[in-house]
């Protein structure tokens, strides 16, 4: 079982998007259920309407849950589990104020060492629990550290070897009897039996602690961990341009983010442009490369151009407020100038707006879009330039110029015998 544990607590990121996508494209390929986990422990954090949010764009990539539930429903489970390991004397209460463990960090800082735990509550008997919940003097639960090395072998980078000393005797429960990220997520994994896990390399050291965990726990089932290395982005990149949202506001498809997040990092694919059913037939996640990858907008730019090329027609003039296959047409005339819906738009909507009749042929503008209101329906673009350059008496040479500005609203743009059977059946429309 594979699974996405999103939290609801800003905008999705691209590279969670990744994460997401990768999961469930191995869920396919094993038949194996995926499933949700919307980590919602942080209530401080927790922002109302985003784990909609999120599965509303889960839905726009087409990837399916076969579950989905929020972490905060498992509280008492999580609570149970940490009495349990408190109980066998794996964990132990530690009344370590902030401001001593601070200190303790600040010592650490000076002296040019990594920071970890003194052990000063190592040995406080268990019994202290009892006594420590019944005075309300507050404490957190602990887990012991490991005796010996953890070694995760990751099915991207290789063994990964954690010593006890990294992995630390680390909090499980907190003061207020939320339990700590590595603690939820590694109790949820095991009682929902995910044993195959795609994120990213900063969890390289939550992986050896959420293993410890599951040990401790009596876990046997061997989970299998795969660490995608980073996504890097450009310095000038605003805040807000490494989330899913900007890239909707964009004018970015799915079909073209999911295509390039697959690429990210992958040589070894048969074709460049591809579907998501497509991806599940031939990908493999152990050819992903070992190396960050670089968010690249200008190839995204490039493959949101090629399945706009692809796309229905019909479907594609949707988004311009049509239903018609020929606007769908017509928006692929100017695919090559336009990478996203939005460049799109700007040349379509235009085309279909109110046409100002001013500036320099305002004149010709006028006599032209008089004559093609009381024009008869001409099939034809060829005969229906004759038709205009007769009735109205103008030369070729001051013809073109107005008649692609009343048409287009633009004086450049694909050649005018293209965009005309497209547009024929709104003619009057497009002139007024």
């Amino acid at each position: 079982m594979l699974r996405f544990a999103p939290s609801p607590t800003g905008d999705m990121h691209i590279e969670s998007l990744r994460i997401a996508i990768l999961n469930y494209l191995v869920s396919q390929q094993r038949n194996e259920p995926f499933i949700v986990r919307i980590e919602d422990r942080d209530k401080a954090h927790t922002i109302e309407g985003k784990d909609t949010e999120i599965m509303q764009i889960l839905e726009k990539f087409a990837l399916i849950h076969t579950r989905v539930f929020h972490q905060s429903e498992h509280l008492h489970m999580h609570q149970t589990l940490a009495i349990k390991l408190l109980e066998e004397g794996k964990a132990f209460v530690c009344t370590c104020t902030a401001e001593q463990l601070e200190a303790e960090r600040e010592t650490a800082e000076a002296n040019k060492v990594i920071y970890h735990y003194s052990g000063a509550c190592h040995d406080v008997d268990k019994t202290m629990h009892a006594k420590l919940k019944e005075s309300g003097e507050p404490f957190v639960i602990r887990l012991k550290k490991p005796i010996h090395d953890i070694v995760n072998h990751d099915f991207i980078k290789g063994d990964i070897v954690s010593t006890p000393k990294e992995v630390d005797s680390f909090v499980i429960l907190q003061a207020d009897g939320i339990p700590t990220y590595n603690f939820a997520c590694a109790c949820d994994d095991m009682l929902s039996g995910v044993n195959f896990i795609i994120r990213g390399e900063k969890h390289l050291l939550d992986t050896a602690k959420q293993k410890h965990i599951k040990a401790q726990l009596g876990y046997e089932e061997e989970t299998t961990y795969a660490h995608l290395p980073t996504t890097l982005y450009g310095e000038d990149k605003k805040d807000d341009a490494n989330s899913v949202k900007w890239l909707f506001e964009q004018g970015f498809i799915p079909d073209a983010i999911l295509n390039y997040l697959l690429l990210l990092g992958n040589d070894k694919l048969p074709k460049e442009i591809f579907t998501l059913p497509e991806a599940i037939e031939w990908l493999k996640l152990e050819n992903i490369s070992k190396s960050s990858v670089e968010f690249d907008i200008e190839k995204l730019r490039f493959i949101n151009r090629e399945h706009l090329k692809r796309m229905d027609d019909k479907i594609l003039s949707t988004l311009f407020g049509f239903a018609d296959a020929d606007v769908g047409k017509l928006a692929k005339l100017y695919v090559e100038e336009a990478s996203t819906i939005n460049e799109l738009a700007a040349k379509i909507r235009p085309i279909f707006a109110p046409k100002a009749l001013e500036g320099e042929w305002a004149e010709q503008m006028k006599i032209l879009q008089e004559l093609i209101k009381n024009a008869p329906m001409i099939e034809d673009f060829d005969a229906f330039k004759s038709f205009i350059i007769h009735e109205s008496g103008m030369k070729e040479k001051n013809f073109f110029t107005p008649l692609k500005l009343l048409l287009t609203g633009a004086e450049h743009g694909p050649e005018l015998s293209d965009i005309y059977p497209l547009i024929k059946p709104y003619l009057l429309e497009v002139v007024s």
